[in-house]
């Protein structure tokens, strides 16, 4: 048997052609250190709950109650379909809104911020920029915009729009980069300028990719809006679940929403299947 040592873990061949990896790295310790004191952590904070006026066999049928009442007996109680189907429209407009605005500019900052398309210095201050903006949660971008706009549904689609901008820089950066360098440079050889460059060279080589990234901006940018609705007072389907939930206690309604947000989102799902399957095709 002949035994090849790599440091730090130990791999063995064997004749027949069969590896044995031996555990005992530093990936491996580190990985298994960190899951066993998150268990530990996790394990001990149960001794420092506060379960004063927990009752556990009262609990749990209460709960079932409840959840057999939301999503077993669904119904509407404070507004009609016709009244329901406006507020989801609102939803979807502050989405798409802030979804159709954000890869306008996006685009255009995409290109400053892809690295075979743009000027070092340029690239590497939208990237620090828009990084600095992912990291902020857009409810905190919302908040933030209320304070100038004031709460309502301007104040949520500057903070879903602020964030999706930032969000999709990086996407379709990264899309433009994955370009072919030998389209970009036939293209430069025969003289086009930067602007056709991008028109005729790096849009239809990533128009798929731009497509479903802004469609599963729009996504995000739906369920954004519905919690939005609550938090910032922009209307919508949220907010009516806001109140089903906070001031009616209504739980049949809270699961007839519920019902809706799903069929919503899932109606969103598959059109962007088949708007990615036909863009496929057409290519």
């Amino acid at each position: 048997m002949q035994q090849i040592t790599q440091q730090p873990s130990v791999i063995r061949h064997t004749r027949a052609g069969k590896i044995n990896i031996r555990s005992g790295n530093r990936v491996s310790l580190v990985l298994r250190s960190t899951l066993w004191a998150l268990g530990a952590l996790t394990v001990l904070a149960f001794f420092f709950f506060d379960y004063t006026g927990f009752r556990p066999l009262q609990a749990i049928p209460e709960t079932l109650y409840n959840l057999k009442a939301m999503f077993l007996e669904p119904k509407l109680s404070h507004f009609g379909w016709g009244e329901a189907a406006m507020q989801v429209a609102i939803t979807l407009g502050l989405g798409a809104l802030a979804t159709v605005f954000g890869a306008v500019f996006a685009f255009f900052l995409a290109l400053g911020a892809a690295e075979n398309l743009s000027v070092p210095w340029l690239s590497k201050s939208i990237r620090v920029v828009v990084a600095f903006v992912r990291a902020v949660p857009t409810v905190l971008w919302v908040l933030i915009f209320a304070i100038a706009a004031g709460l309502g549904s301007e104040a949520a689609v500057l903070g879903m729009l602020f964030h999706s901008v930032a969000y999709l820089v990086k996407a379709f950066s990264e899309a433009f980069e994955e370009v072919d360098p030998k389209i970009l440079e036939a293209l430069r050889s025969t003289g086009a300028g930067w602007w056709q460059t991008v028109v005729h060279g790096v849009v239809p080589s990533t128009f798929t990719y731009l497509l479903s990234w802004t469609f599963l901006r729009f996504e995000i940018n739906f369920s954004v809006a519905v919690a939005m609705g609550a938090a910032a007072g922009a209307g919508g389907i949220g907010f009516e679940l806001f109140m089903a939930s906070g001031f009616y206690f209504d739980l049949r309604e809270v699961g007839m929403i519920t019902y809706m947000i799903l069929a919503i989102a899932i109606v969103l799902e598959i059109f962007s299947t088949r708007l990615k399957s036909r863009v496929y095709s057409a290519d």
